[in-house]
């Protein structure tokens, strides 16, 4: 979409009544939404961008639900426009359902900033998750740590895939062809170009840095049907801190989420921690034979990796603060079942993989015909939340040693690279 030619938006009057707190005119969360979308297409100066982000910052409004959840719609509505029938036909071309998993999108995704550096558990979780689950993954490049989603992707050998390629027109091939994807946040938001300079020059993380794990650009509703479910089925959101789980999660229902998990490890880890307890902050649906509950059910409780099956095993032994290719090769020795059983960063990789199973469904189905390598002896326990985390871990370890989360990532990259620039 072009900007040229668009009227400049004065923010000041807003940024008037929005500090100090306690003018006697408050600002709706829709009016925080739209001023900022007008950064979306450039109508705003730099100056005035830079003010509202830091009071927002500082008015702690940044971290309020409300605000969250209407600003992502507004970023989605800004986003590089995907054909949804189009995307619709190609998943329902190929859906698996299974257990409770109804064969939709999904994505796993943390919000950075926990300073912890660890390995990139969210990507390799999302590619072992695409042997059973169709994955949109969304990302970008490292912001706060060495090695971000896409700098890892980028590294991997003997053949990276071309993740600047996956955009509005390839996306329905893309899917027609492999499980897996990943959305390069720069390609479906081309409108925070106009942000990042200034986003850069600033301090401290600002509301865009919570905003992208909202903002999947597949989010998206029928608009021919309402009553047609969103194509991104579920999601698992990481939040570096305790007190952004209630946050994410309000927001996630305001936006109509009806599967989805927001995990905290006890560190301020923004992944399913392998050291020890993990908050977790699960919304999904309600009973059907209950006519009294809502559409959705909200959950808090705790894990911990025995709840998987699994060891602790401290930080320090999963945080190598390694570069991009480093954490590749890691990755490629993951995929091609080279690393021993008992690798704590595996361990890590796994719990994270097997709770993206269970927020998905994959996991309700008490049957399991998954061909080479399953032993069909589904677990059948049940552990915090209702979750079982045991039988996530089975299928996230025969993703690996099937070979069949390495068959979806080598259609991935064969796919981007015979995508045209």
């Amino acid at each position: 979409m072009s900007t040229e030619g668009l009227p400049r938006v004065d923010l000041k009057p807003l940024l008037a009544r929005l500090w100090p707190l306690g003018h006697p005119d408050p600002v709706a969360p829709e009016e925080i939404a739209q001023a900022i979308s007008y950064f979306f297409t450039n109508q705003v100066s730099e100056a005035q961008v830079a003010s509202l982000l830091m009071t927002l910052h500082f008015t702690t409004l940044d971290r309020d639900a409300e605000v969250l959840a209407k600003t992502a719609a507004c970023m989605l509505q800004a986003a590089a426009q995907v054909d949804e029938p189009a995307l619709r036909a190609a998943i329902d071309g190929k859906r698996r359902c299974e257990g409770s998993y109804q064969g939709g999108l999904v994505d796993i995704v943390g919000t950075g900033g926990d300073s912890h550096n660890t390995f990139n558990i969210s990507t390799t979780a999302s590619i072992l998750a695409s042997s059973l689950l169709l994955v949109a993954k969304h990302g970008n490049r490292a912001s706060t740590s060495k090695s971000g989603s896409a700098d890892l992707l980028a590294n991997m050998q003997p053949r990276a895939p071309q993740l600047d390629r996956v955009r509005p027109d390839t996306i329905v091939s893309l899917y027609s062809n492999t499980n897996y994807g990943f959305l390069f946040a720069p390609v479906f938001h081309p409108g925070m170009r106009h942000v990042a300079p200034i986003r850069k020059q600033l301090p401290w993380r600002t509301i865009f840095n919570l905003l992208g794990p909202l903002a999947n650009p597949t989010d998206l509703r029928s608009a021919s049907d309402a009553s047609r479910p969103p194509l991104l089925e579920a999601r698992m959101i990481g939040v570096a801190r305790k007190d952004l789980g209630p946050v994410f999660t309000r927001a996630l229902e305001l936006a109509g989420a009806r599967k989805a998990l927001v995990v905290c490890g006890d560190e301020d880890l923004d992944e399913i921690s392998c050291a020890g307890d993990t908050h977790c902050w699960r919304i999904r649906p309600a009973d059907p034979s209950r006519p009294d509950a809502g559409a959705t059910v909200t959950e808090h409780f705790r894990l911990h990796p025995r709840d998987f099956g699994l060891p602790a095993h401290p930080l320090s032994d999963v945080s190598p603060g390694k570069e991009p290719h480093e954490n590749a090769a890691i990755l490629r020795r993951i995929l091609d079942g080279q690393v021993d059983d008992n690798d704590p960063i595996l361990h890590f990789v796994l719990m994270n993989a097997a709770a993206l199973f269970v927020v998905s469904g994959v996991c309700d189905a008490d049957t399991s015909d998954l061909g080479h390598g399953d032993d069909g002896n589904v677990i059948t326990e049940r552990g915090p939340g209702g979750g079982r985390w045991k039988e996530g871990v089975r299928r996230a370890r025969w993703a690996i040693k099937s070979g069949e989360a390495a068959r979806q990532w080598a259609k991935f990259v064969e796919v981007t690279n015979s995508f045209s620039e």
